[in-house]
């Protein structure tokens, strides 16, 4: 991290009001979601309650335990079964009731299709007539209408009751006035029934329903499937070393668990003893199992590999990296879009558009034919095509495909609009450190003297430094293990306050020992400028050359001495990311300004800049500022990202217009971020703006369908082109209506498809070595 990183952990005054402002804008959109959560909780219920009446109080009291779960435990292994029967098993039921209802109303249809008179007529066919044959049309038909239209009338009442009339009301409407008429026509015989157009309009209205749950229903799989990641049960080390299996539910911080090849890991933790490649491709999204030693932080739900572990738990229940990400993945489900909000709002005006249009039909048709069947016929025509199913569908099911897919690549989402904002940003703004760069030094480059290999100087200073944790000593030792050298032994190992390190080093039979050995050993020093000040040695000229340059790339040089003689120069530097030469030039081509924010010296950043091509370079910005550098650019206009770590970049993030939090890791809980990138990988925020943009456009595309569907046939309903012989009959309106619903649903499902990979573009250059930044 910047060294100015870790002076402010706190966040200034401005932060904290930033923070209030924000929750309170995020608890408002959650209350709204929560309303209306509530109503499609209703209508869920009294649709369960009609198919299985018998179940109904047992599932009334699972709803009730459900929510207590979520107001206790939360998201501890029992809140994530909870999760599996709230979300895919309330959706599975619902689908499997409208599939039931439309292949047995269906059936139940054909004799009413085979009876209708106009049918025969159009189709050039008749059937066998017999005593009371006239009746099987209306007693069908009313059996239809109670088994299969009903429903429609009971989800209707929460609307109604709430005074917000919608989508079921058009539907409870239109099959209500087509039912009432069929039935007068039976008593007061008319020119026409309206019988095969009222079972044909409930089939096809329970045909889109049992495509829309089954869309939703597959949509909203994300937290099934990260409640089934975490096991049932562990296997508890006691004191006296033996192992129980206990529930997941009972471990505690501190317990010590065995975890066996194959088996899935119970809870955030760290590893004891053992070495395994884990799979965590189902919560980071990377699919390269990870290696993992003592030492190393496992995350619960993740996949053990071959090795047996054994981890000391760290984090149970809601404290867990899979409870925080289903949080996060229920609270963007819950949240609306800036889309969806105008989605919803139109469904809204569309009942009254279709009451307007259903008057006006009704006048225009009186005054012009007199009051008659021909103008139930119109007002129920129009009443069928206005209804908002495809419009209502439009915008949900590309959000919940989008969050599902984003949480399955690594990308968390905790502001729908920020999400949708993605694809709109102008610039993104990196925090250097950490971000573009590994965070920590590594060899970028090294001059030696003639006749010194540079292998041979590698393993010397490992071998020096390979009892220190400085970060020189990890840098040296870790690029020591690059070149898979070996390394000698050393001994008297001596810290030189403010200047080095000295060991002795054996070098017996090794290839970079001195032809001037005598006990198999030679004396060697690394350290800085005051070492060699100390030991009062002279820099060779070329030396002397490659440490200027450094010096003016912003690297820190260390030397090595052998016995008296300085033999090399070693640059160390924060090395750049692979990534992220490549996360420039795909936000490039994008269209997207690059900005770089860091609290290191200008020299220190405009070498990193230069090195990658980033466009603009704030440097030596303490934590307190960074968010006034993201004022600057939006006071210019622009639409702002912010990539940070998450903790001292929390004034910077909540500022941004996008707050992307990057390697988080296991903190997937990071408040003032609007999007957590689960892996530490830039590449990430390339994949977001991508997915946004994919997302928006289905957005689009649905809206486009969904209202420019009424706008064709609203009118063409109401009767414009009668005087040329065009009318659409209610059945034909309500075909017309779910084959609009089921290409939207079908557009949906096609986000799924979106790639998100990241092919090697032809203008990225990443490098095939460390590089540094200079």
């Amino acid at each position: 991290m910047d060294d100015q990183k870790d002076t402010t952990e706190c966040s200034p005054e401005g932060e904290d009001q930033q923070d209030t402002t924000s929750h309170q804008h995020e608890h408002g959109d959650h209350d709204e979601a929560v309303a209306e959560s509530g109503g499609e909780g209703v209508e869920k219920e009294l649709l369960e309650e009609e198919a299985h009446p018998a179940a109904a109080g047992e599932m009334a009291s699972h709803e009730q335990h459900e929510h207590a779960g979520h107001e206790g435990d939360g998201h501890g292994h029992g809140s994530h079964e909870g999760h599996g029967e709230g979300h895919g098993g309330m959706h599975e039921g619902h689908e499997q009731m409208f599939r039931r209802r439309f292949f047995v109303s269906t059936l139940l249809s054909i004799p009413v299709l085979l009876y209708s008179e106009m049918l025969q007529e159009w189709l050039g066919f008749s059937v066998p007539v017999f005593p009371g044959s006239e009746w099987i049309n209306p007693v069908f038909a009313v059996i239809v209408f109670a088994y299969g239209g009903v429903p429609f009338l009971q989800m209707a009442v929460p609307e109604l009751k709430d005074r917000a009339p919608g989508m079921m009301t058009l539907i409870s409407m239109a099959i209500t006035v087509a039912f009432v008429y069929s039935l007068a026509s039976v008593i007061f015989p008319t020119q026409s029934a309206f019988f095969w157009e009222l079972v044909t309009l409930i089939d096809i209205m329970l045909l889109g329903h049992w495509i829309e749950m089954r869309s939703v229903r597959r949509a909203s799989s994300a937290l099934d499937e990260l409640a089934k990641l975490m096991p049932d049960t562990a296997e508890r080390i006691t004191d006296d070393r033996e192992t129980e299996e206990v529930p997941v539910s009972e471990l505690s911080e501190g317990d010590l668990v065995l975890v066996r090849p194959g088996a899935s890991i119970p809870a955030d933790g760290v590893i004891e003893d053992g070495d395994s490649d884990v799979n965590e491709s189902m919560i980071t999204g990377e699919s390269k199992p990870v290696s993992k030693k003592p030492g190393d932080e496992v995350i619960g739900g993740t996949i053990n590999g071959d090795g047996s572990l054994r981890v000391h738990v760290g984090a149970t229940g809601e404290e867990t990296t899979l409870a925080g990400i289903m949080r996060l993945v229920e609270e963007a489900q819950q949240s609306k879009s800036k889309t969806q909000v105008l989605a919803d709002r139109a469904a809204g005006w569309l009942f009254y558009v279709a009451l307007g249009a259903a008057v006006v039909t009704a006048i225009a048709w009186t005054l012009t034919v007199s009051f008659d069947a021909t103008v139930i016929e119109r007002v129920v025509t129009v009443l069928v095509i206005a209804c908002p199913h495809a419009l209502g569908l439009a915008i949900p099911l590309v959000v919940a495909i989008n969050t599902s897919l984003a949480a399955r690549n690594g990308m968390l989402v905790r502001d729908r609009i920020a999400m949708e904002d993605a694809r709109n940003l102008d610039a993104i703004i990196f925090d250097k450190t950490g971000t573009l760069t590994e965070g920590e030094h590594g060899v970028v480059d090294m001059a030696t003297v003639d006749g010194v290999d540079e292998d041979d100087v590698l393993a010397l200073a490992a071998a020096v430094e390979s009892d220190s944790e400085h970060m020189i000593a990890r840098a040296i030792r870790e690029a020591a293990d690059e070149r898979d050298l070996s390394i000698p032994d050393a001994t008297n190992f001596e810290a030189i306050k403010g200047r080095g390190v000295r060991a002795t080093v054996d070098v017996s039979g090794f290839a970079g020992g001195s032809s001037d050995e005598s006990d198999g050993g030679n004396e060697v020093y690394v350290g800085g400028p005051n070492l060699l000040t100390q030991l009062d040695s002279e820099i060779p000229d070329h030396l002397q050359h490659f440490a200027d340059e450094a010096g003016q790339n912003a690297q820190t040089v260390v030397y090595l001495v052998r016995d008296g003689e300085l033999i090399a120069a070693v640059a160390m530097a924060d090395v750049i990311r692979e990534e992220s030469f490549r996360v420039v030039d795909a936000l490039h081509d994008l269209g997207i300004e690059v900005a770089m924010l860091t609290g290191d010296s200008q020299d220190v950043a405009n070498a990193v800049a230069d090195e990658l091509g980033i466009d603009t370079v704030f440097a030596e910005v303490l934590p307190e500022d960074k968010d006034k550098k993201v004022q600057e650019l939006q006071d210019q206009g622009k639409l702002v990202g912010m990539v940070g770590d998450g903790v001292n970049d929390a004034p910077a993030l909540t500022r941004a217009d996008v707050g992307i939090a990057i390697g988080s890791g296991t903190d997937v809980a990071v408040q003032s971020a609007d999007v957590i990138l689960v892996q530490n990988n830039p590449m990430d925020v390339v994949r977001l703006v991508k997915l946004s943009k994919a997302s928006y456009r289905k957005m689009q595309e649905n809206i486009v369908w969904a209202a420019g569907y009424n706008v064709f046939a609203i009118p063409l309903a109401a009767g414009v082109l009668a005087p040329i012989g065009i009318l659409l009959s209610p059945a034909v309106g309500a075909l017309l209506m779910s084959l609009s619903t089921v290409i939207v649903a079908i557009n949906a499902q096609l986000l799924r498809r979106v790639d998100l990979s990241l092919p090697e573009l032809p203008s990225a250059t990443p490098p095939t070595d460390a590089q540094s930044a200079d």
